[in-house]
């Protein structure tokens, strides 16, 4: 073969391995296209708000729109359902909530396999419950009430947004811890159980602090207790129920970021180190403190180990007070 010949195809050989690794360089810089951030529920609710408190930092430090894509119904399954089963290329993350790992063991059947389908990002934040009473209830704190449900078994009901629910397996471990016996009401959301206990319709109810603040200031409902093991900055005047004597009882919801299993690891931890980062700024701090939220920011690692402990946790309460889904 004449050495003109040859080197020309030595040359063609060599061009064409460049133009084979230049899409393979391209895919590490990420992202290198829109991020959507799944929310399985509607606007304006807890885990809605949690999402768009990291939505603009994301888009400053990553260079990209990230959109905010709400899709509720059937207590969150439609929306993970979507996480788990985008496509694992760094370009869809879901925000979900305590509901996430009570799902496991309410459900049956499930659209997708928490252990296989879904990978953790980071723990945002843990917001301890509040228990309010109707300002009219014949019982101003947490003993009253307990005494008051002792001494009249079935006459005190308590609301909840929806079978299975934050709110609903923490009022149960509660009433196991005490050996009471009230009315359980379940609502389709947090808004008509709160309308309710504000109109003498039920007397209890445990809600994120971000229902019940507003509310108690205005004099409309009474606090009378926290779910955490120490008070709240924005309520620093309402007791946890481990203060007023019900130890180690704890409940609260919370907001974590997930990804579709497969997503690749350097993208996931990138993902996981800038939620960190906007959750722990000042600035989403004082915002995380007003909605009676304490500031997390996990690792991948971290937050699997948590939702692991979670679904336990809730898993027993589902099982022991025989809680059905809806």
């Amino acid at each position: 073969m004449p050495p003109s010949t040859l080197t020309r195809r030595r040359f063609t050989l060599a061009a064409a391995a460049s133009s084979l690794a230049v899409p393979s360089f391209a895919q590490t810089a990420w992202p290198s296209k829109p991020i959507r951030i799944v929310v399985p529920y509607t606007p304006g609710g807890f885990t809605d708000q949690m999402a768009r408190l990291v939505q603009i930092g994301l888009q400053t430090r990553l260079g990209q729109p990230v959109l905010i894509d709400n899709k509720p119904g059937a207590n969150s399954l439609i929306g993970v359902d979507a996480i788990a089963k985008a496509p694992p290329d760094g370009s869809t993350f879901g925000v979900v909530i305590a509901a996430y790992a009570a799902n496991t063991t309410l459900y049956p059947k499930l659209p997708y396999d928490p252990q296989k389908d879904l990978a953790g990002v980071s723990l945002m934040g843990v917001s301890p419950l509040l228990a309010a009473v109707n300002i009219d209830a014949p019982f101003k704190t947490a003993r009253q009430l307990i005494d008051y449900a002792r001494a009249n078994p079935g006459k005190v009901s308590f609301g909840s947004s929806g079978n299975g629910s934050a709110a609903h397996l923490t009022t149960e471990l509660w009433k196991s811890l005490t050996q009471t016996y009230m009315i359980h009401i379940p609502y389709r959301g947090a808004v008509p159980a709160l309308t309710d206990l504000m109109g003498g319709q039920i007397q209890l109810f445990f809600d994120a602090p971000t229902g019940l603040i507003n509310q108690a200031k205005a004099g409309k409902v009474r606090l009378i207790g926290v779910a955490g093991d120490k008070r709240l900055p924005a309520t620093p005047d309402v007791p946890t129920f481990i203060e007023q004597g019900f130890a180690g009882f704890t409940g609260s919801t919370w907001a974590g970021m997930l990804a579709p299993a497969g997503t690749p690891r350097d993208i996931v931890r990138r993902m996981s180190e800038e939620v960190a980062r906007i959750i722990r700024s000042d600035e989403t701090r004082a915002k995380l403190d007003a909605m009676g939220t304490i500031p997390a920011g996990s690792t991948p690692e971290e937050f699997d180990a948590f939702i692991t402990a979670e679904t336990a946790k809730w898993g027993k309460v589902i099982r022991t007070a025989g809680v059905k889904a809806e």
